[in-house]
């Protein structure tokens, strides 16, 4: 049973005005939660709050691990709620879900939509208040094709639109409905389908809006198929007057507003200057026929503004324009630097507003409405704006470069098919044009989509993920390792903004290694670019998060998370299930592993939020150990001899571990909780147990792993998220000999080589069981379970005498000479990715293990 004093949740930032869909994770205790026990949520007052409550996750005795949970409020109540067991109300009013062979109906009670089963269009119609605000919405991609002809280069374009191959209702329940429909974009002329896409649909009672995720898949060739845009298309009914018809573009902080017939003239004074200010603001207004003729005619004579588009070219800079009619010229009405991403149109029925959640970040993005003067407008998303220049995935060069820049295989492997993005859009009715205020609502929304979270010392109780530490400030040691891990994401979250690390295939990674010579990162050198998780900067962010509740450090996890689980990974194809190593171009290494893509970087999210294009994700990687039999991770090193593929203890086997270990506690799969407890049966076996950090042979199908007589002691064994991985599978096993054997791990990786070798008959390589600072979480784990104070003094001083550790980084940054670089800066020489990422993470742990044995003397040495 739960306790019945509740669980404390907080709005993770502070909310807005508007109604809203709201939709949760919880974790639990094992033993605590029964499944078939009721939850309900209450507020300051005791008053229930409607919800909806799933499990998505169990403990191995059958108890609820984690489960989600959804509401429909009026607003976000400013104040603190509590979510405990007991007898829920009945729901006053819940979604009506009404399915056919045809379509599927949503009636929310504010507004009812219709979607198709078959065809291009998946909105028949969207109504509001007995009005239609959208009779139709489909996806829309054009494809650019170019030859080269007698000197000069010609270009060629072509439509597609989306075809419907499948609709599922995923979830229906009374707060909260989830709708999947998926197809792939259709020549309009017919013949060629391509570039797979999911959209998500999410519903809430008692809501006017929709949340709708839109994911695609690359699946053309990079040299021939170039994306010139990709979006989707709103059709919204027009009725009455034209100067009663509006449109608004959200801008840098306010709006673009206008009409197709503007007001404004030169005879626009008195009272019809009022009627101008009324009109701008989204009022109704109206003439008489005989007082105002006079107007009425000047008003016939001025231009009609039928087309309007904002498009987004860079993280700096917009254009918003205006034409009259096909045939003429665009009209450049305003620049701005970042758009906030919303489009409204609408008449004197309703309309439909649309948000782009990260919109500039994401660019080049456009928003455009066409037809404001006909019986029918456009109303055009573009995540990928055709007012520029063509998606180019080819690689940045014809041959790798291994030798000179840190670039994992010489074969060439650069490829983006199977590669995928996904973009979030809030969808609004209105029976009325809204005010400047509830459009920034809106935005505020879309931006920031409200969330509720428990409080960090709840997720540290109950293990959420594992093994990690709460901030601790009590001793000048403790604050200065704090003030290190604090300084280490404020240098990338205001690095993000300083290198302008946005683009609709960039936003949310960060890069690898830093150039103090030329004052920038390595963004054209190999391994050094992008980091693509090497080194699990992901699960760094999500700890940070967990122990601190920012909601700062949420946002760029969640980023980082939405980009790394798509881009940097396949979804199909020959690599489907792996991932890419760094490099200048996402998809561009010819190391393709299993560590990249592993359920372990992104089921925070997932549990957090219950977002189910995560869950898929998760899903596709539960067997990627089938992948390596043909794409062997170490196929330069080993030959195809006795056993099917390879795999390294860690990161191989671990990230496997991982899918496995969130299948297994999502689905209660046990095939594959088998599939673990084969594997550590195997190693149990080995000459040296797990702390050779070796590669041994891999049966997939088996899951038995196989002594090659291979001693490599690999730091790469430990810095991918590894330790926190086994540490939290060791919490659901209960095995003594598994916890020992990590043990030895913490115990062995530091001893001097000759010990090493004494203990053990191996000549280790001199090479082995390096960067020793990776290795400090586990020899702190190491350290507690030993009660070991030497060792923890170890842990310690290395950890404390590493280059990020000694090494004040908010007291490293230094200004760059104005002539040195482009614009303004700040740097850090020394920085990179890995070394912080891997010394936050192993600073978390030993807080954790060991904090209590940090000396206030073993201060951090200020360097």
């Amino acid at each position: 049973m739960t306790d019945q004093k509740g669980i404390t949740l907080k709005w993770l930032e502070k909310g807005s005005n508007g109604a809203t869909g709201v939709t949760w994770g919880v974790p639990w205790k094992q033993g605590v939660l029964d499944r078939k026990e009721e939850l309900v949520l209450t507020d300051s007052k005791g008053d229930q709050l409607p919800i909806q409550t799933w499990p998505t996750a169990f403990w191995p005795d059958g108890s609820v691990k984690w489960t989600a949970h959804a509401a429909s409020l009026e607003y976000v109540p400013d104040e603190v709620l509590q979510i405990h067991t007991g007898e829920a109300h009945t729901h006053d009013r819940s979604l009506k879900v009404t399915e056919s062979e045809e379509y599927v109906e949503v009636d929310t009670g504010e507004m009812v939509c219709c979607l198709n089963k078959k065809g291009s269009s998946f909105f028949q119609s969207i109504k509001q208040g007995g009005n239609t605000v959208c009779s139709g919405s489909h996806l829309i991609l054009i494809k650019e094709e170019y030859s080269q002809t007698t000197g000069q280069r010609v270009y060629k374009e072509e439509d597609f639109i989306s075809d419907i191959s499948k609709v599922t209702v995923e979830q229906e329940g009374p707060i909260r409905c989830t709708i999947k429909v998926e197809g792939r974009h259709r020549r309009v002329n017919g013949g060629r389908a391509w570039i797979p896409f999911t959209l998500r649909f999410y519903f809430y009672v008692n809501q006017a809006s929709i949340k709708l995720v839109h994911t695609f898949m690359y699946d053309g060739n990079p040299h021939d198929d170039f994306i010139k845009g990709i979006g989707m298309s709103f059709a919204i009914p027009m009725a009455g007057p034209l100067y009663n018809r509006h449109v608004r573009l959200a801008g840098d902080t306010g709006f673009f507003s206008e009409s197709p017939k503007n007001l404004a003239t030169q005879r626009t004074v008195g009272k019809y200057n009022e009627l101008f200010k009324q009109q701008l603001s989204g009022e109704r207004v109206s003439f008489d026929e005989e007082e105002d003729r006079y107007f009425l005619n000047i008003l016939d004579d001025a231009a009609v503004w039928d087309r309007f588009k904002l498009v987004q070219q860079s993280a700096d800079s917009y254009t918003i324009s205006k034409r009259t009619k096909e045939g003429c010229s665009w009209l450049n009405a305003v620049t701005g630097q970042r758009a906030e991403g919303l489009l409204y149109a609408g008449s004197e029925n309703g309309g439909l507003a649309v948000g782009f959640r990260h919109f500039w970040q994401k660019h080049p993005s456009s928003l455009e409405v066409s037809g404001m003067a006909e019986d029918r407008a456009e109303m055009k998303i573009w995540f990928w704006s055709p007012n520029g220049e063509a998606m180019d995935l080819r690689h940045y060069d014809t041959e790798t470069h291994l030798i000179s820049s840190y670039e994992g295989f010489e074969e060439m492997r650069s490829t983006p098919y199977g590669i995928a993005n996904s973009s979030e859009l809030m969808i609004h009715c209105f029976t009325q044009t809204p005010s400047q205020n509830e459009l920034k609502d809106l935005i505020h929304q879309k931006e920031n989509p409200p969330i509720l979270v428990c409080t960090p010392n709840y997720y540290h109780e109950v293990k959420a993920f594992g093994a990690w530490s709460l901030e601790n400030r009590e001793t000048k040691a403790l604050e200065q390792i704090e003030e290190q891990l604090d300084a280490a994401f404020d240098f990338y979250q205001n690095e993000v903004e300083q290198r302008r690390w946005y683009g609709f295939w960039n936003y949310g990674d960060v890069m690898h290694t830093y150039d103090s010579t030329r004052h920038t990162w390595r963004y054209d050198i190999g391994g050094f670019a992008w980091q693509n998780t090497e080194l699990v900067p992901n699960m760094w962010l999500w700890y940070m998060f967990l122990r601190s509740g920012r909601a700062d450090v949420f946002r760029m996890a969640e980023a980082m998370t939405r980009h790394t689980s798509e881009v940097d990974v396949y979804h199909s194809g020959e690599y489907a299930g792996l991932g890419s190593r760094h490099n200048v171009v996402h998809w561009g290494c010819g190391c393709k592993e299993a560590r990249i893509s592993m359920a372990g970087l992104h089921r925070f999210y997932y549990y957090l939020t219950a977002d189910e294009r995560i869950g898929d994700i998760m899903d596709e990687v539960i067997d990627a150990d089938y992948t390596t039999v043909h794409m062997d991770p170490m196929r330069a090193y080993f030959p195809k001899d006795e056993f099917p593929t390879h795999t390294r203890v860690g990161p191989d086997w671990a990230a496997f571990v991982s899918n496995w270990m969130t299948r297994w506690e999502r689905y209660e799969d046990t095939d594959y909780r088998d599939k673990i407890l084969t594997g550590i049966e195997c190693l149990k076996n080995m000459p040296l147990k797990m702390k050779a950090l070796a590669t041994y042979g891999y049966d997939p199908k088996s899951g038995q792993i196989f002594d090659m007589g291979e001693f490599s002691g690999g730091h790469l064994a430990i810095c991918m998220g590894e330790p926190q991985v086994w540490i939290e599978l060791a919490g659901l096993i209960n095995d003594p000999e598994w916890e020992e054997m990590l043990i030895e791990i913490g115990e062995f990786y530091n001893l001097p080589r000759e010990e090493k070798a004494q203990l053990t008959g191996v000549d280790f390589n001199k090479g082995s069981y390096s960067w020793p600072m990776f290795s400090t979480g586990i020899t702190a784990y190491a350290a507690m379970k030993r009660q070991n104070e030497q060792l923890a003094e170890l842990a310690w001083d290395i950890l404390l005498k590493d280059r990020a550790g000694s090494s004040s980084m908010s007291e490293s940054l230094q200004s760059v000479e104005e002539n040195e670089f482009v614009r303004p800066i700040k740097e850090i020489p020394w920085v990179t990715t890995n070394t912080v990422s891997q010394w936050t993470l192993n600073a978390i742990m030993c807080l954790e293990f060991i904090g209590k044995s940090l000396s206030t003397e073993k201060e951090v040495t200020q360097g």
